[in-house]
């Protein structure tokens, strides 16, 4: 486990601060991330939109109409966002029903419950609450994660309020990857940068520091042997990390299949 970084707002030693997303239709895809997972409009300078809570980025978008989409190739999986209410949960839920939004899945996990779906040009989005830490059981493998049926309609029951944008307090979660090979990943992620991993299931390694379930996954259930991703591929272009100090004095890294990460203090 790697002391130095962060206590962040979802409460653990590392957090997520932004990702970077190369699009080929740069304001479709702002605004659905803007009307739909609750994002809000930072600025749009020309090159890039930012988008975040508040005036707190989570988001960049950047636009090249050639890029090309290659499900296949490493690179992202999901973006997750963490609210930080279950209640907050199912006020989304019901606002994304009422956009007439198709949901790829719905899962508790166990320590977190979760909704799936895509944004306009096929960019997995996770939308999450956390279980109470107090619920989450840890084994000498690390801890317990499932993916078992949510309860849509609990989930619906618990809405408070009609949904007006992710609330205070909302951040990336985590962030789960598309790779090559999971041997090579943990090389990587857990010897290299130091993180810890904290469960492995057939075909992931799910990577975290100071305890929590994981600020970062690997996958390969769609790119088993992928290599270096294509250049010119759209979707993910950075993964930022907000730390205390550097990792190895780090600044800038890319993994083996060329996903590019950023480490930034505060």
């Amino acid at each position: 486990m790697n002391p130095c970084f962060a206590m962040a707002t979802s409460d653990a030693p590392i957090s997520i601060k932004s990702v970077s997303l190369l699009v080929r239709n740069q304001q479709q895809v702002a605004s659905f991330y803007r009307d739909i997972i609750g994002l809000d409009l930072i600025s749009n300078d020309g090159e890039v939109v930012t988008l975040g809570q508040g005036d707190k980025p989570l988001l960049h978008l950047y636009q090249d109409a050639a890029a090309r989409s290659l499900p296949h190739d490493a690179g992202l999986f999901h973006t997750a966002f963490l609210l930080p209410q279950r209640s907050d949960l199912g006020s989304w839920l019901k606002h994304a029903s009422q956009a007439g939004i198709k949901l790829d899945g719905a899962s508790d996990h166990l320590v977190s419950e979760a909704l799936y779906l895509q944004d306009p040009e096929g960019n997995g989005i996770e939308v999450y609450v956390d279980r109470d830490r107090s619920e989450w059981t840890y084994t000498e493998q690390g801890i317990v994660i499932d993916t078992t049926p949510l309860d849509i309609d609990d989930i619906l029951s618990k809405a408070q309020s009609p949904w007006q944008g992710l609330p205070n307090d909302s951040v990336i979660g985590h962030v789960h990857l598309q790779v090559g090979d999971i041997e090579a990943a943990d090389a990587f992620y857990r010897d290299e940068l130091g993180l810890q991993r904290m469960a492995q299931i057939p075909q992931a390694s799910f990577y975290s520091s100071g305890g929590y379930h994981h600020h970062l996954a690997c996958n390969t259930w769609h790119s088993d042997n992928a290599g270096t991703r294509t250049k010119g591929s759209a979707g993910l272009s950075n993964i930022e990390f907000a730390v205390e100090s550097l990792p190895g004095a780090k600044k800038k890294a890319i993994d083996p299949w060329g996903t590019h990460l950023s480490f930034s203090t505060g």
